[in-house]
């Protein structure tokens, strides 16, 4: 299994690499891969050292498997390059996420999606992965109607600029910075650019992913996206309107038992989910759950998720292993 990691100088190539080998990923060969200028770096994987390779190097190496961080226009220029040698890529931009050719997976939901035709796969936004596989077993089991959720989302999605910029803000420095605002001491509405309706495009993510993963277009989402200086993952707020009445206790049994999430909802402790306990994990973690009383059907709930793991890496490795599982690579 020859696995290419595309962007493994960046954040999320990093934790690929520490996801990889924390799950034994049958990697019989390492191509690591960035852009020029980091071409000759070299990463360290299972003790062993590799020098970077540039885009076509790779290409012409033909990897099995392309696993890719690397930027959105990175990925429309080279992801069809890797799929016309026979690889396999999955991509982490947002690049094919709403192309109707393609597949947006997330595992525990609908890898029964993947098929040996599927050479450019997507994987969903971070704060969208950890919503579905929270309300995944919900619809299957009382269907949804709307979900309103309130994102706080951590520095580490926006890159090493801005935890380098909440560094600098931290020490009093000045420096470059990833944010048109401050981000030391204060929360920032805005995820991403602006779209026409006032919705930013990370707002527009957990909108539109929802209805292609989940296979429904009658979920209503509304969505407001928040960046906060935090570090270790994101955190959401959903008020969730499900079509069939349901008890407290079978609902928290229910995700208590739904593969990759973790229940921690214990009041009388004050156990709740937080980024503090989620960094470096990859289970999806839910509390705070209780009924909406202002509303018939409605559930509240916490959902908390390491960005960086379950909401990149991880999320793709697990799609390469189903892969390999079906036998379609």
């Amino acid at each position: 299994m020859r696995v290419a990691v595309v962007g493994v100088t960046g954040m999320v190539g990093n934790v690929m690499l520490e996801v990889l080998e924390e799950r034994n990923f049958p990697v019989t060969e390492l191509i690591p891969v960035a852009s020029e200028k980091s071409v000759g770096k070299k990463i360290t994987f299972r003790g062993k050292e590799y020098a970077v390779v540039g885009m076509q190097q790779a290409v012409s190496l033909k990897p099995d498997i392309a696993l890719f961080s690397a930027g959105g226009g990175t990925s429309l220029e080279w992801a069809p390059k890797f799929a016309q040698v026979g690889t396999t890529v999955i991509d982490n931009s947002s690049a094919w996420r709403m192309d109707a050719t393609k597949k947006l997976v997330i595992p525990e939901i609908n890898a029964d999606v993947l098929t040996k035709e599927d050479k450019i796969i997507a994987n969903p936004n971070c704060s969208t992965i950890q919503m579905l596989v929270a309300l995944a077993p919900l619809q299957q089991k009382y269907g949804i109607k709307r979900v309103v959720v309130s994102t706080y989302q951590s520095i580490t999605g926006t890159g090493v600029k801005a935890v380098k910029q909440l560094e600098n803000e931290y020490n009093g420095v000045e420096g470059e910075k990833a944010y048109h605002y401050q981000i030391h001491r204060n929360a920032i509405p805005q995820c991403d650019v602006f779209e026409d309706n006032g919705y930013t495009k990370e707002e527009m993510k957990l909108v539109r992913e929802t209805k292609k993963i989940m296979r429904d277009d009658s979920i209503a989402v509304t969505a407001t996206a928040v960046r906060i200086p935090v570090v270790g993952g994101h955190s959401e707020s959903l008020n969730i309107e499900l079509r069939d009445d349901f008890n407290l206790e079978e609902v928290k049994q229910l995700l208590s038992t739904s593969a990759g999430i973790q229940v921690l909802d214990d009041t009388t402790t004050n156990s709740y989910p937080m980024p503090l306990y989620a960094q470096g994990k990859d289970a999806v973690f839910v509390g705070r759950i209780r009924r909406d009383e202002s509303q018939k059907n409605t559930l509240n709930m916490w959902v908390v998720a390491d960005n960086l793991r379950k909401g990149a890496a991880t999320n793709t490795i697990q799609i390469a292993e189903a892969l390999i599982q079906k036998g379609l690579v």
